[in-house]
């Protein structure tokens, strides 16, 4: 099933997403009201339960007359793993891989939803693109030697960076992720959440794609990442605890503009997909001052 937040110009809400139909059916609730019952009932293989015990509230609506919104409420966190694709750290970065994953956070303010423009930050020079796959945590109550029964679903992120600021660090201080990364309304993550019992069980191996004005700059397969989905989610939750609703980027693969010397430029068009879950279609802003 879909799940998406959305707006129609008054509060956001969640619906069930019917996209054969183009219809939304909205749901009662904070995503904590109904999250974990859905993520265990998808876990314990009674997904369709799950969705029947949904508390609908009021009549479909059409899919086109609502703004897809980050599928993340403002309490919750974004969470980020790097360095998880070894072509992407040679072939981009000049590194080997790590022994263990790298993860940080990512301010909510950098979220924007499927069809968002991305704003062009105002410090940088080297806007950059990062597709990736993002997991969804509809349970709190993670289980150690199962962390996949914690994920409610998968969504679409392009982890968009400032590069020439994630190189800004002082020396023997190391790179400024926040920096890079938080930059205001420059992440586009959506266009749903796509619940786990779509992909089979364990990680999923999912073509991911990004395209810039239609030419494509990234392909590639989740089965390339160095740690998988329950890796991940197990390194960060031993750190500090998942909260049901909290996200979790995945890693990008190979072929951004750090290692082509391409970057992103006011009136791109970028399209971030990833297989079985769909696209974010965002237009790059125009620099500050033009």
């Amino acid at each position: 099933m879909k799940i998406a937040r959305c707006t129609d110009g008054g509060a956001p809400f969640w619906a069930l997403v019917d996209s054969e139909a183009a219809l939304v059916r909205p749901i009662a609730g904070a995503f904590a009201d109904w999250g974990p019952a859905l993520t265990r009932a998808i876990a314990a293989g009674r997904a369709a339960a799950g969705e029947d015990a949904l508390p609908i509230d009021g009549p479909a609506r059409s899919l086109a007359g609502v703004r897809l919104l980050p599928p993340v409420e403002p309490v919750n966190r974004v969470v980020v793993a790097g360095a998880n694709y070894a072509k992407h750290l040679a072939a981009d970065f000049g590194l080997k891989t790590p022994p263990q994953p790298i993860a940080f956070l990512k301010a909510y303010g950098a979220l924007i939803g499927a069809n968002d423009p991305i704003r062009y930050p105002p410090l940088t020079k080297e806007l950059d693109h990062e597709v990736e796959l993002v997991v969804v945590i509809g349970d709190a109550a993670i289980v150690d030697g199962d962390p996949l029964a914690a994920v409610l679903g998968y969504a679409v992120g392009n982890d968009v960076s400032a590069r020439d600021l994630q190189r800004s660090g002082p020396a023997g201080i190391g790179m400024d992720l926040f920096a890079a990364k938080s930059q205001d309304c420059s992440t586009g993550v959506g266009p749903w959440i796509v619940t786990r019992d779509e992909f089979g069980p364990g990680s999923p191996q999912l073509r991911l794609t990004l395209k810039v004005n239609g030419q494509v700059r990234q392909d590639a397969s989740t089965a390339e990442m160095t740690w998988d989905v329950a890796q991940l989610v197990r390194f960060v939750q031993a750190r500090s605890s998942f909260a049901a609703g909290d996200i979790l980027f995945t890693g990008s693969p190979a072929g951004v503009g750090q290692g082509t010397g391409v970057y992103l430029e006011p009136g791109d068009v970028v399209e971030a997909s990833v297989e079985g879950i769909g696209t974010i279609c965002n237009l790059v802003g125009p620099r500050p001052g033009a």
